[in-house]
């Protein structure tokens, strides 16, 4: 199971920027500890705080249209692929059915897929927004195991942040970590990792075997 932002696109800044454009245009209140504060929301997640916490003036369905029309555009002129994302996908696929859980949006997903041509590499694909609740909460994970037919304890999560490894790790599933460099996770989530990884280039069947 991969997360998409922060492990196979580096893309927590566009989100950040495109929510604080936002936020500047509606008269909000941005925050430093915004981006912190919204890494593993869902869309009705991070909706609510850009409208309750930042004071965002719009209805929270507006909100996240918003936003997400910001960064297709964006990824649309240039996906921005974390180096070695694709033959990293392609080296794990060939030994295991993958799947894709993230907090992005399902358009944001789909679009990802389409653009970098790894579409036929994932068995299932499941945003945070068609789950009840967002990382670091288990559900995204569970749905997506439940949908591949895969035992948790059978299978092993690619997570960067302290949300995500959080989650992978309370789904009952072993966890590699590639720490985000901008917004690195604290210790205490690092040590739920099973691994710890810095590049994709280390992401192997006999790492993940180990």
């Amino acid at each position: 199971m991969f997360d998409l932002d922060g492990v196979l696109m580096e893309s927590e800044q566009v989100w950040n920027e495109a929510k604080r454009e936002l936020v500047s245009e509606r008269g909000g209140r941005w925050s430093d500890s915004a981006p912190r504060d919204m890494m593993g929301m869902s869309s009705p997640e991070w909706s609510r705080y850009l409208r309750g916490e930042l004071g965002v003036d719009m209805d929270t369905g507006e909100i996240s249209d918003a936003v997400v029309a910001r960064v297709e555009e964006i990824y649309r002129r240039e996906l921005p692929l974390i180096e070695g994302a694709r033959e990293a996908v392609e080296r794990i696929g060939e030994r295991w059915p993958l799947g894709l859980a993230s907090s992005s949006n399902r358009e944001i997903i789909d679009l990802f897929l389409e653009l970098s041509g790894l579409a036929d590499r994932f068995g299932v694909t499941v945003s945070s927004e068609e789950v009840e609740r967002g990382k670091p909460a288990p559900d995204v994970y569970l749905e997506a195991l439940r949908r591949l037919g895969a035992a948790p304890d059978a299978s092993t999560a690619v997570e960067d942040s302290d949300n995500g490894i959080r989650s992978a790790r309370a789904a009952g599933m072993r966890v590699v970590a590639l720490p985000n460099p901008a917004y690195p996770p604290g210790e205490e989530a690092l040590g739920l990792a099973d691994t710890v990884i810095h590049s994709l280039d280390e992401l192997t069947p006999e790492l993940v075997d180990g």
